[in-house]
């Protein structure tokens, strides 16, 4: 750890100041610890009023789920709270230790962080990707221009303020938390009145059927907002210790909930009429004209609010992987992997391209929950974290990487991804309980959470066990 880790240096020390952070993953000192509580709720509310959490809404009509809208309704509401729960929890880690979530996680990976580590890096690239083919493709339809030039300037916006670091991202999503929620209130108006007969739809599969639909429409939903969980802390890492952790708690959940929700609402509503995932989809619902041109508009502004934060965790995850790179450079590289990324989704069949990412890409983020908090409830309160910054000194991290995979192979026959219908269509048995036993209702999560807590508590007193052994047979 360097002197300046210890004092301050290279960070920001109080809300509004831009310069930009030179600090990587190493925990923030309390002497360098500042800001309101209340921008926990406006750094989760800003970066989910985003075409991607609208066409999750538009999901409920298809063909894998046919939800109509109470069904629906009630599948937003249950997903989100449960998949906001996990994240508000991780966020309290935050004040406790200075220390981001992928880096916070050595505690309980060891040397193994790098497979999660290098993982989430890659979901950030992948997330970057999916919400700048809406930024892009909205710029471009609103002003004309190439949509590889409406790309860059996206990427050039997000990138700048992943680079700036934790207090740009915070100030940024602040104030467009006001500006986005005017316009998508605007939006809310015309889209509820063009989606009134989306409220007569009903389910279109019967009896366990139509259970299963709703729990894997729950499960999309949940899978949504639970993929901030690898971003939690990163974003209350600079809170003084003595922040009320009920308080980071409900306003993670509250801002991630409300806003993911209000979203997923207005998808829902119109699913009949969202034939297409792009935002050309978007702006003819709305009939085009001004309130077409304020949605474009929306979505542009949305799509840097929420790959800012991309940018940001990704470089702190490449480095909690133990990769030497100093954590400008490595949110410029996230900013460019994405914009080459965005390229490839853009080339054709977004659709399929964004139901399988959505779902299967994610599957490993619940069991990774689980040995973070199972270890954090075993360890939390007594670690120094300052031990975490040397890679060479961590331990081999052998039980949370098996109970990682452990969890994430069982969850397998529980999972109906688009890629998983495929597969079982094509006669293979990976996830054969799904369909042939539960109606096509996805458990995947809540396996792969359960057992990977099983392994890694059933492991960790086993070491623990052999560890004091080992100590009592050497005095």
């Amino acid at each position: 750890m360097t002197a300046g880790a210890l004092t301050g240096e290279g960070m920001p020390t109080r809300e509004g100041d831009l310069r930009i952070e030179a600090h990587g993953f190493e925990p923030i000192p309390e002497s360098a610890r500042y800001g309101s509580v209340s921008r926990v709720f406006t750094v989760w509310f800003t970066p989910n009023l985003v075409p991607a959490a609208f066409f999750i809404g538009t999901l409920a009509a298809a063909d894998f789920l046919k939800v109509g809208f109470v069904t629906g309704l009630a599948a937003i509401v249950v997903g989100n709270l449960l998949g906001s729960i996990l994240v508000g929890l991780l966020a309290t880690m935050g004040p406790s230790t200075g220390m981001a979530q992928m880096p916070l996680a050595r505690l309980a990976y060891g040397k193994s962080i790098v497979l999660p580590g290098l993982l989430n890096w890659l979901s950030c690239i992948g997330w970057d990707g999916i919400n700048s083919v809406f930024g892009a493709a909205a710029l471009s339809l609103l002003t004309g221009i190439d949509f590889v030039v409406a790309l860059i300037a996206i990427v050039v916006v997000q990138g700048a303020l992943g680079v700036i670091g934790y207090e740009g991202i915070h100030t940024f999503e602040k104030y467009m938390a006001i500006v986005l929620g005017v316009m998508f209130a605007v939006l809310t108006v015309a889209i509820v009145a063009q989606g009134a007969t989306g409220t007569s739809r009903t389910d279109g599969l019967p009896g366990a059927d139509g259970t299963g639909a709703f729990v894997t429409f729950t499960t999309v939903v949940a899978s949504f907002v639970l993929a901030w969980s690898l971003y939690a802390s990163d974003y209350t890492r600079y809170l003084p210790q003595s922040t009320s952790r009920l308080s980071i708690f409900w306003l993670t959940a509250l801002g991630l909930t409300l806003s993911a929700g209000w979203i997923e609402l207005l998808g829902l509503l119109v699913a009949d009429k969202a034939t297409e995932t792009t935002v050309g989809t978007i702006r003819d619902i709305l009939g085009g004209g001004v309130l077409g041109a304020l949605a474009l508009i929306a979505i542009a502004i949305g799509t840097v609010a929420v790959n800012a934060l991309n940018d940001y965790t990704g470089s702190l995850s490449l480095q909690a992987a133990g990769v030497r790179v100093p954590r400008v450079y490595s949110a410029v590289v996230v900013a460019i992997l994405g914009f080459l990324f965005t390229l490839y989704l853009n080339s054709g069949n977004l659709t399929h391209k964004f139901e399988t990412y959505l779902l299967f890409i994610s599957y490993w983020i619940a069991p990774w929950a689980a040995v973070v908090l199972v270890d954090w409830w075993q360890n939390g309160a007594r670690v120094d974290v300052r031990r975490l910054v040397d890679f060479g000194r961590l331990h081999g991290g052998a039980v949370g990487l098996v109970a990682l995979i452990a969890g994430f192979v069982v969850s397998l026959p529980f999972q109906t991804s688009e890629l998983g219908i495929d597969l079982y269509k094509s006669g293979w048995p990976v996830n054969n309980i799904a369909f042939d036993t539960l109606h096509g209702a996805d458990f995947a999560y809540v396996v792969g959470f359960l057992v990977a807590a099983a392994v890694y508590l059933g492991g960790s007193l086993l070491r623990g066990r052999s560890t004091a052994a080992a100590m009592a047979e050497g005095t």
